[in-house]
């Protein structure tokens, strides 16, 4: 799953960036709000993290210019701003929570799974089609009650698949939602990665809606 980062102190974001990227999702990160602005004008992203004292543009500035184009974008503030009336003004914005600084780095992942949980509509923190369970903390993922070993890329596949299972996703859209900028992308990457998936969970579990895309299918 990819986030975006948008953060201007270059050791908290390459701490955040780390932890994120260690807890198994893609992350693009900037340091500015122009360049903010820029990022948010795709829908690439499952969530972002925004920082609010930002060169060239605010966060709030930006967080009002996502709301006003009615984006539903997951959006978490995070900053050393902690006034009251400041995380009054960042929830009213628009944004789904606030986190301050200085702040430990389990607690701002677990407020991330938290919020992507609450996006698709489960408070389960598990991720399933029939019976195929993911698990996106623990990075496990069992079928039928038995674990199945998996690549880190495969598990970040099908956590994407499952966010809304029976939903048609294009390659292009996998390919967003799985790799950072920067990253090096084989043009049969995504095709590789389906390939693996079916024969360790069964070749009708994902299947190819022709010209469309891909979707996943409850497992009996």
């Amino acid at each position: 799953m990819r986030l975006l980062l948008v953060e201007d102190d270059a050791m908290v974001g390459r701490a955040m960036r780390h932890a994120l990227f260690d807890a198994g999702f893609s992350v693009d990160w900037v340091t500015n709000g122009n360049a903010a602005e820029q990022a948010l004008s795709n829908d690439a992203y499952a969530l972002a993290l925004l920082d609010l004292g930002l060169p060239g543009r605010d966060g709030l500035t930006l967080l009002r210019r996502l709301r006003s184009r009615k984006s539903d974008l997951a959006v978490i503030i995070v900053t050393a701003r902690d006034a009251l009336a400041e995380r009054v003004e960042g929830l009213n914005a628009g944004a789904d929570d606030y986190v301050l600084k200085p702040f430990e780095m389990d607690e701002l992942l677990a407020r991330v799974h938290a919020l992507l949980r609450r996006r698709v509509g489960s408070a389960s923190p598990t991720l399933s089609a029939g019976a195929l369970t993911l698990d996106p903390i623990r990075k496990t993922v069992s079928l039928r009650g038995v674990p199945v070993e998996m690549s880190a890329k495969e598990i970040k596949l099908l956590e994407v698949m499952l966010q809304k299972p029976g939903a048609v996703y294009s390659r292009a859209a996998l390919e967003e939602a799985l790799y950072g900028w920067g990253e090096e992308i084989a043009s049969n990457a995504i095709e590789v990665h389906l390939h693996n998936l079916r024969k360790k969970l069964g070749a009708e579990t994902i299947r190819n809606v022709r010209g469309v895309g891909y979707k996943i299918v409850e497992v009996q």
